[in-house]
């Protein structure tokens, strides 16, 4: 692997990453100038376009993507991944941010790593590091901080916030841990798009969008392109892209740029009003995640190394 491609896996997953927090602060901006529209309206057209573009595009590539249909085992994998990988992690998300904020919402989204540390602890049995560790205790306290904002007799934000962004965090470790035995077969184009399109026909059996009453001026449709095309599909390939010039450890401690593009265009554009244990919780969430992302015992190594040739 050349620097150059190293450079362009790191350009492509960061810029994935911003897009994502961009798309939270646009949904935000469409919930506040369209006080009609709701979060499940948005996410299900939000799905069902972009996974109808990455199956379509997944078929243009010639990779197949209805072979996955013809296994019954990969089909019901398929079908889990969508109800409850896909939509925890996006329905939930936007409900959080209606209620709430883009930033706060996407930083209690974040936990999700340490839900899946504790996944791993309560049903694989495997105990988590030293560093995890020390990660889950940033991540607690940084939570605390922006839940209680250091009054620990009550909240400084919405139980709705709390509960549908805590949602949101389990769906980060679903929409992890699903697709798992699917990707390698399939590939991340089909089943992420399948996933999307499964998701997305849910959410519509249960609340038709054609049933809701919802007008879109033409500001309010182009936040919705905004949020579907670069907020969905084209960070989706760029991050996919970028995983063959980069390691996914590296690619994870990028995913830091989505709450901290998320705070900067929320403040910048929206005026939303952010207090100090907001910048300071997200900040130990956000160091903690990336924590979990770093292998200390290689770090470890090469720390001894210079020392031995020092």
């Amino acid at each position: 692997m050349t620097q150059q491609h190293h450079l362009r896996g790191i350009l492509l997953a960061s810029t994935a990453c911003i897009l994502w927090g961009i798309s939270g602060v646009c949904a935000s901006t469409l919930f506040i100038h369209n006080r009609g529209l709701s979060a499940i309206w948005l996410t299900q057209i939000r799905m069902l376009v972009a996974g109808s573009i990455l199956i379509i595009w997944a078929q243009l590539a010639h990779k197949r993507p209805l072979q996955i249909w013809h296994h019954r085992q990969s089909a019901w994998q398929v079908v889990s991944y969508g109800l409850i990988g896909m939509i925890p992690v996006q329905f939930c998300y936007f409900e959080a941010v209606r209620v709430g904020n883009a930033p706060i919402a996407t930083i209690i989204q974040f936990l999700g790593p340490f839900i899946i540390s504790f996944y791993y602890l309560l049903f694989k049995h495997v105990r988590p590091s030293r560093i995890e560790l020390l990660g889950m205790g940033l991540a607690f306290i940084g939570t605390l901080l922006i839940v209680t904002h250091g009054h620990l007799n009550q909240l400084a934000i919405s139980p709705a916030v709390l509960f549908w962004g805590g949602l949101s965090a389990v769906g980060v470790a679903t929409n992890t841990l699903l697709p798992r035995p699917l990707l390698p077969k399939y590939g991340a184009l089909t089943v992420t798009g399948w996933g999307l399109l499964v998701a997305g026909l849910f959410l519509m059996l249960v609340q038709p969008a054609w049933r809701q009453s919802v007008t879109l001026t033409g500001f309010d449709f182009g936040l919705l392109v905004v949020i579907i095309l670069l907020g969905t599909v084209a960070p989706f390939l760029m991050f996919a892209r970028s995983l063959s010039d980069i390691l996914p450890t590296t690619a994870s401690l990028l995913d830091a740029f989505e709450p901290l593009a998320a705070t900067v265009f929320s403040v910048a554009f929206l005026s939303t009003q952010l207090t100090r244990f907001d910048f300071i919780g997200g900040s130990l969430i956000i160091l903690a995640v990336m924590a979990l992302s770093i292998n200390m015992d290689k770090v470890m190594r090469r720390w001894r190394r210079w020392r031995q040739a020092s």
